[in-house]
Order: structure tokens, then C-alpha cells, then sequence
């Protein structure tokens, strides 16, 4: 897997290759760049999709002592990721983590032509839903991180509903999920960076200040919704959609929060709609 060196560390990445669009699609919280895999696959060689893993959890290599990983600063990692790759006309794909929404906040979109807000983090759902108040709360209690890390061993605490359960309706393969949950479990400089991130998280005023600004961005949005979302509120879809001056909504049936995984074909299509229609 390539490498790049940013100011906050190393990052990890995954990347089609080909001359066609190109898509950066990201993940949440303890999750890496696999989770798009069949989405990848379906787009097939006619699009150049990268996959970066953020040092939200799941990467491999701990980024540096004191590396700004607030809320802020990962969103402003991803803009370096795409400088540093020299990615232009980006297509950006967010799904559960919705910090990259800030580069549109403010301004640095200069790389980006266009946005996906796939069933993610927005207005103030930070962290989002019932599992997202258990990691935060677990990261208030000494060890309580590693112990949770640990709980996700077991297929039944994957499952259950409240956590992982209610993050996809199709079981995620365990071996993937092995791999998302190994970095975090084993390693507390993983963990390190991960409480950093999470602990990070500003006030509401703040996080709706952000939102609100997002207005400014006026290049082509597609907010891609699950109607039975248990973690992200179904009205954010809409809200989201009608807080851009070229956004729209669809919405997707029969999936949680994790639409790569319970519908990529779907979405896939829907990326290659949307790209295909709004390239320059």
C-alpha cells in the first residue's frame, strides 16, 4: 500500500490508478479504506478512486507526537492529502465520518469540484447516534478505550444493537473487521491518536456555525441518505441538500449508516451518475 508523508505523519492510501474522474472516498472512526471496496469494484477501471485510511483508529502507523488531530485538523489533513497527491477536480466522498465538510466551510476546495455527503456526520451529530456517545464516554474512563477495543473481538458486541449493529444491516466480513478494530486494540499509540480526535470535538454553536457556512460552497452536492438510519437523522438529509445552492437527495432503502456496505451497487451507480453528469 503507498505512503504519503504529511505534516501530521504518515498516511496510508489506496488508489485505483487510470485517467479517469477522480474520487477520494473516506471513512469514519475505527474504520480504514476497505470499506468501499465493492463500491471500487463496481465503479470499475473507468474511474480512479483513492482510499485513504485517516488516523481515525484504524491506521497502521501512529502519527506524530502532538500532531494536530482535532475535529479541524483531520479535516484540514485531508485537504494536505489531496495537495500533496496533486489531486484536482476531486470528486469527495464522505460516509459516518463527517469532518471533511469543513474544507467547505472554509474555503479550501480549490482541489474539489464536487461533494458526496453519503449518511454521515452533519449540523451537530458529532459524535453520531448511541455508539458514537459510547466510544466518547469510553474514552473519559481510564483504559475504557482499550477494554471497548477488546469487547470487539466478539461477533455478538459487533452486532448488537446500539453499536455496530446498527451501523450496517449486512454483517461486515469479520476478517475486515478484524483488521478495523486490531490497530486500536493492540496499540495505544493508535489509541492516543484516536482519543485525540475524539476528545477534540467543539462545542454545538461551533459545530452549526460550521454547517452554516458550508453555504459558500456552490459546486455540485449529492446527499446520499439511508431512510432507516438508526445514527444519522434522516432530516439531515434533507437539510443538508437544501443548505447548498446545487445540492440534491437521494434516498436509499434497505441500509444503515454504512450504504458501502449494504448498497454498493447502488451507490456506485449513483456516483457514476452524478460524476458524469456535473464533469466540467
Amino acid at each position: 500500500m503507498p505512503e504519503v508523508e504529511l505534516s501530521a505523519g504518515t498516511v496510508a492510501y489506496e488508489d485505483s490508478g487510470g485517467d479517469g474522474p477522480v474520487l477520494v472516498l473516506l471513512h469514519g472512526l475505527t474504520i480504514d479504506g476497505s470499506l468501499w471496496q465493492e463500491v471500487v469494484a463496481e465503479l470499475g477501471p473507468h474511474h480512479r478512486c483513492v482510499r485513504p485510511t485517516l488516523p481515525l483508529g484504524a491506521h497502521r502507523t501512529p502519527m506524530k507526537p502532538g500532531a494536530d488531530l482535532s475535529l479541524r485538523g483531520m479535516a484540514l489533513l485531508v485537504g494536505e492529502f489531496l495537495e500533496r497527491l496533486d489531486l484536482r477536480d476531486v470528486t469527495l466522498v464522505l460516509n459516518d465520518w463527517g469532518g471533511a465538510q469543513i474544507l467547505l466551510s472554509e474555503g479550501r476546495t480549490e482541489r474539489i469540484g464536487r461533494v458526496v455527503l453519503t449518511a454521515c456526520e452533519a449540523f451537530d451529530n458529532y459524535p453520531p447516534g448511541l455508539a458514537g456517545r459510547l466510544i466518547a464516554l469510553a474514552l473519559r474512563v481510564p483504559g475504557g478505550l482499550r477494554l471497548t477495543m477488546q469487547a470487539l473481538r466478539l461477533r455478538a458486541v459487533r452486532r448488537a444493537p446500539g453499536g455496530w449493529g446498527w451501523m450496517s444491516k449486512r454483517p461486515v466480513p469479520d476478517a475486515m473487521m478484524d483488521a478495523w478494530f486490531e490497530p486500536a486494540r493492540t496499540r495505544p499509540e493508535i489509541r492516543r491518536d484516536l482519543a485525540a480526535y475524539a476528545l477534540s470535538v467543539p462545542d454545538r454553536a461551533t459545530l452549526l456555525e460550521w454547517a452554516e457556512r458550508m453555504r459558500t460552497f456552490t459546486g455540485p452536492v449529492l446527499v446520499v441518505w439511508a431512510t432507516e438510519d438508526r445514527l444519522m437523522p434522516r432530516e439531515h438529509g434533507r437539510r443538508l441538500a437544501e443548505l447548498f445552492p446545487d445540492g440534491r437527495l437521494v434516498e436509499i432503502e434497505d441500509s444503515y449508516t454504512l450504504i458501502p456496505v449494504d448498497q454498493p451497487r447502488r451507490l456506485a451507480v449513483l456516483l457514476r451518475e452524478f460524476v458524469a453528469e456535473t464533469a466540467s
